[in-house]
C-alpha cells in the first residue's frame, strides 16, 4: 500500500455526494465548493464509510452504494420523542420543520417533526438518513499523514 493511500490515522480532504436510492441529492460539498477534512477513525464518519476510504490515494474518484447498516444506521424508536407543545415558545411546530433541542451538555440536537396532534408533538431525534440505502461519491483532494 503507498505511502499517500488512505489509511488509519490519515488526515484526508475530499468532496462528496451523497445520493438516495432515487438518485437525488441529499448532501454534496460541491455546493459550497468547500471539501470536507477529517482524520480516518476520529468517528466523523461511519465504520463502513471509512472502510471504503481506504486504500484511495489524492486524485481518486470512488461511488459506492452502503445499506443503511453501514451509513446512518436503522431509526431508533427509542429517539422518537412525544413533546407538549407548551415546549416550543420560539418556534410554532409544523409536520417536516427540524427544530434544534439544546441538551445538557450545551450542544444542540436537531429534531425533526414528524406530527402535531394537539399539545403532543413528535419528535424523531433519528439522523435524516436513517433507514436509507446511499451513495457516495468522493474525490479525494488530499491525503496527509501525522
Amino acid at each position: 500500500m503507498s505511502t499517500k493511500s488512505i489509511q488509519s490515522g490519515s488526515e484526508v480532504v475530499f468532496h462528496f455526494t451523497i445520493k438516495l436510492s432515487d438518485d437525488s441529492v441529499a448532501d454534496s460539498t460541491k455546493v459550497s465548493n468547500k471539501p470536507a477534512k477529517l482524520v480516518i477513525g476520529d468517528g466523523s464518519l461511519t465504520k463502513g464509510f471509512e472502510d471504503c476510504l481506504l486504500g484511495l490515494e489524492a486524485g481518486a474518484e470512488a461511488s459506492f452504494t452502503l445499506p443503511p447498516e453501514q451509513a446512518f444506521g436503522q431509526p431508533n424508536p427509542d429517539n422518537i420523542y412525544y413533546v407538549d407543545r407548551t415546549k416550543f415558545s420560539e418556534v410554532t411546530p409544523e409536520v417536516g420543520t427540524i427544530v434544534a433541542f439544546t441538551q445538557p451538555d450545551g450542544n444542540d440536537l436537531p429534531g425533526l417533526i414528524r406530527e402535531v396532534a394537539g399539545q403532543s408533538v413528535t419528535v424523531d431525534f433519528n439522523h435524516p438518513l436513517a433507514g436509507q440505502t446511499l451513495t457516495f461519491e468522493v474525490e479525494i483532494q488530499e491525503v496527509n499523514h501525522a
